[in-house]
């Protein structure tokens, strides 16, 4: 009896050090890494994953968090070490194309039903790599016509009438005779530009062609490319944009359609709080005159006029931590529930089917509606093929509108660059 009660409690103890041990070891732990530096944004994520770790006890999730230059600094060692996390922060394109076709990324697809079933497959794509899935979109943004109301109806024209490229074409011809700059561009820093290239070769060639130049299967020196180029010329010829538009910055140009200097702004949803920013006004052009439409078809183009063009930016998973407890997590964190809850606090346009009905922006709520019906969700050129493509892309479609390169040259020139990647 004493003996009893001499070792009951080292027996207590040791049964409790043994559960907690044991406890301890059955825990598997996703690492996850980000550049996400808003207070808000990381507070709602902190929630989700609190909510992860309740339904999920045998699992805990770490968010860790860098600045985006020591991130980008650190990423491609990391990639490579022990210490890698089983998610990182990534786009769609180049790099993460390169790093998955390199085995620096797990291969999920075979886990990948939830994600399937809850993300649209236009959003999808851009995290496949020859059908196979290496990660999965957060949120999307898409480029397009933004316009001004007053101007328009000044003009006597209307968006509801542009289907077409030719119709487009029409349009800013009636404001331009009607005393108005049609387009603010700030063709001084080239990207704003390849926008307009960009959609006239998605509507013009269509999305197999994409992928096959991608496969080199096909080039960028192909008939559609070069209409594309012919196209823009088409518009420059009408001389729709603002003076100087040339050495003019995006902010310059956001600055000129705030400021009602000018009727369509073609950008990003970022364009809504921007072009208000650069007012004189502080008020830019309020949500009762401001519109907006997708780039229209091509007539004769191969392309779906449902296809998007903008950005996806989303996780990767590391190669070897592909695990089942980090698609879990990354199924969770971006179903269509916890999609939604941050739709309503307009962090994200959301890539879960049916959270998009949750945006509350108004502007935000169409182009959500547009990317979830887009038969193809195309991240900017400029970032998908690569620093050096996409420099020659930024720099042709600035020098088909100056009327410095023909819309052949242009084509050749991608090509080359594409040759030398």
């Amino acid at each position: 009896m004493i003996r009893f009660k001499t070792l009951l409690p080292v027996s207590l103890a040791a049964l409790s050090l043994m559960a907690t041990t044991m406890s301890a070891q059955a825990e598997e732990v996703v690492n996850v890494l980000h550049n996400q530096q808003d207070e808000k944004i990381r507070a709602a994520w902190e929630e989700i994953r609190q909510d992860f770790e309740a339904q999920h006890p045998d699992i805990r999730v770490n968010l860790e968090f860098q600045d985006d230059s020591a991130m980008k600094q650190r990423l491609p060692t990391l990639l490579q070490s022990n210490a890698k996390p089983h998610l990182y922060w990534s786009f769609g394109g180049a790099n993460y194309r390169t790093r998955a076709t390199s085995g620096l990324l797990a291969d999920i697809t075979d886990k990948a039903d939830g994600l399937r079933a809850n993300i649209s497959p236009g959003a999808l794509s851009a995290f496949e790599i020859d059908g196979r899935l290496y990660g999965a979109p957060y949120r999307l943004a898409q480029v397009g016509f933004w316009y001004n109301k007053r101007l328009f109806e000044q003009a006597g024209v209307s968006a509801d009438d542009i289907e077409t490229w030719d119709d487009f074409l029409d349009v800013v011809q009636q404001i331009k005779d009607a005393g108005i700059t049609p387009i603010a561009a700030g063709g001084g820093e080239r990207w704003p530009l390849h926008f307009y290239w960009t959609y006239l070769a998605m509507r013009i060639g269509g999305q197999d062609l994409f992928n096959d130049i991608l496969a080199d299967k096909a080039s960028f020196d192909n008939a559609a490319y070069i209409r594309a180029g012919v196209e823009l010329q088409r518009l420059a010829d009408l001389d729709p944009f603002q003076p100087g538009y040339l050495g003019a910055k995006y902010n310059e140009a956001a600055n000129v359609f705030g400021n009602h200097q000018a009727a369509i702004h073609l950008m990003g949803e970022w364009d809504i709080g921007v072009q208000r920013s650069e007012s004189e006004s502080g008020e830019g052009v309020n949500d009762n005159d401001l519109g907006y439409f997708s780039f229209p078809a091509v007539t004769g183009g191969q392309g779906d006029p449902s296809a998007t063009l903008g950005g996806v930016d989303g996780w990767a998973f590391t190669a070897g931590n592909g695990t089942d407890a980090a698609v879990e997590w990354l199924t969770f964190f971006l179903s269509p529930e916890n999609q939604a809850r941050l739709a309503e606090q307009d962090i994200i346009i959301p890539v879960a089917r049916g959270a998009e009905t949750h945006v509350q922006n108004p502007h935000m709520k169409v182009i959500a509606e547009n990317i979830a019906h887009s038969s193809w969700h195309q991240v900017f050129w400029d970032q998908a093929l690569g620093a050096d493509v996409g420099g020659v892309i930024n720099d042709i479609s600035a020098e088909l509108t100056s009327g410095d390169e023909t819309p052949e040259g242009a084509v050749e020139r991608i090509q080359e660059a594409w040759d030398f990647r």
